[in-house]
């Protein structure tokens, strides 16, 4: 089962959200997102008292653990270890690629499974086992979906959610050499016999993890489909390929993270499968692989560790902020260009792969605001998406005319009187274009606002010069002198 997608997709931002924005079938997929994962978002929190000091704590334990990191990963490796585990370090995406080829080597693998992860996303592995002739096959119904239709994930928690049930539809029966009709549950059955096939056979089994525990070296799986599992249990091996940001200290923390993690991402109180993975299968068990290999990713986190960006890390891989986020809800995942989509991808994908080669992602956003609301551990994406645009200016990465006209206009704004003229020729000029008190085509470089919105056309007299005529008004004796008025 071949991979098709490029390593990376550094595109033009505006073309790709063009394409987007002109998909009629994407437009109907992405509609759905604020009446299903969103709206669960928001009802779950809801329903939950005292989640906001819920988050707070979440966030609290993450900002301990980042600041004690070190430690904290000694811990994880020396519990690891003592359960019969073994711990590999890689320092780049390359290094983990070439330790999980190493033991498929080493253990004759020719067939691996493998469920929903980010990080071997991140990382490209799919492409590198395919290289050293290891069929490796996608678990979960989404990412198997997507492998089949050579893509990549455009959504965290649901890769394809860009996809009508039609567009499944043609690509499971092309791709499996199948005939059955447009619906979720005929086509969830067909993927389901074919994926068992592969469970069968699979000689090593390949996840990521939501959380790690260094108190006892827990490996914890969170998801509402079976495969996770079955990717664990049946194969002779299993590999966990973990960024190091998902180590937290102690068990006891596991259940505040359980509680928002479900919540933020689907809507759910839990979701249907958490599976605790402490070592490999023990004598006297009956299932379990005979290996656990835990693989600590470090793929450039150090160096954000260090940085005012730090708080990046502090991410759950949730979605929330893609469910509530205007813009993805409009362009979907792909347009984004990296493996990370949405306002949380717009931050780390240009620190794991670069500004310059990601200049367009730190300015798709709005900066609403809406992401670090529904966040569960209120990471404050706006504030790391100026920083990164602060970062891009101090590198000169930015067109000329776009720092002439910023620079020109920092200085109206720093004027008073600059300020006063702007608005009398606004005021005078913007209504002369509009109709009906709004301006439905702006000319020159502001045609992209009117593109999809109108503009309401400005006051013909600025509230200033309405303000300083007030001031000038004398005062009411009458009014001033009135009584207050008395309420029962």
């Amino acid at each position: 089962m071949t991979s098709r997608f490029a390593t990376h997709e550094h595109h033009e931002f505006q073309e790709a959200s063009r394409e987007a924005l002109a998909s009629a079938n994407l437009q109907l997929a992405l509609s759905r997102l604020g009446e299903t994962l969103a709206a669960g978002n928001r009802r779950a929190f809801e329903e939950l008292g005292g989640s906001s000091l819920l988050r707070d704590k979440a966030r609290a334990i993450k900002e301990h653990t980042l600041s004690h990191l070190d430690r904290y990963l000694e811990q994880l490796e020396a519990a690891i270890t003592a359960r019969g585990g073994q711990v590999h370090w890689a320092a780049t995406g390359e290094e983990a690629n070439e330790i999980v080829a190493q033991i498929a080597r080493r253990r004759g693998v020719t067939r691996a499974v493998k469920s929903k992860s980010m990080v071997t996303e991140e990382i490209h592995l799919n492409r590198h086992l395919e290289k050293e002739g290891i069929e490796i096959t996608e678990t979960d119904f989404g990412e198997f979906i997507i492998q089949l239709a050579g893509e990549r994930p455009s959504h965290i928690v649901a890769p394809v959610v860009h996809k009508t049930v039609d567009e499944v539809a043609e690509v499971l029966n092309r791709r499996l050499d199948a005939n059955e009709p447009a619906e979720a549950h005929a086509l969830a059955q067909l993927a389901r016999r074919r994926l068992r096939e592969k469970f069968a056979g699979a000689e090593m089994g390949i996840t990521g993890a939501n959380f790690v525990v260094a108190e006892t070296g827990t490996i914890v799986l969170v998801s509402n489909e079976g495969n996770a599992r079955l990717t664990t249990t049946v194969p002779r091996t299993h590999v966990a390929i973990v960024g190091i940001e998902k180590v937290i200290p102690t068990l006891a923390d596991l259940p505040i993270f359980l509680k928002i993690l479900a919540r933020a991402a689907t809507g759910q109180k839990l979701s249907v499968y958490t599976s605790l993975i402490t070592g490999p299968r023990r004598e006297g068990e009956v299932d379990g692989p005979e290996e656990l290999h835990l693989i600590l990713l470090d793929n450039g986190r150090s160096r954000i560790l260090g940085s005012p960006t730090r708080e990046s890390l502090f991410c759950i891989r949730c979605g929330a902020c893609l469910n509530t986020c205007p813009v993805y809800r409009k362009i979907g995942g792909h347009a984004y260009g990296g493996i990370y989509s949405g306002p949380i991808g717009a931050v780390l994908t240009p620190l794991f792969d670069g500004l310059k080669e990601n200049r367009h992602q730190p300015h798709a956003s709005s900066l609403c605001g809406a992401c670090q609301a529904a966040c569960p551990v209120k990471i404050q994406i706006p504030e790391l998406l100026i920083r990164n645009r602060a970062a891009l200016h101090e590198q000169h990465d930015v067109p000329w005319i776009e720092e002439w006209i910023y620079r020109r206009w920092s200085r109206v704004m720093r004027s008073p009187a600059w300020f006063g003229r702007l608005l009398r020729w606004s005021g005078r000029i913007l209504p002369r274009l509009g109709q009906d008190g709004w301006l439905t085509r702006l000319p020159g470089p502001l045609a992209g606002w009117t593109r999809c919105r109108d503009f309401p056309v400005p006051a013909a007299r600025p509230f200033r010069e309405r303000w300083k005529e007030l001031e000038r008004e004398p005062l009411d004796p009458v009014a001033t002198t009135a009584e207050p008025h008395q309420t029962a």
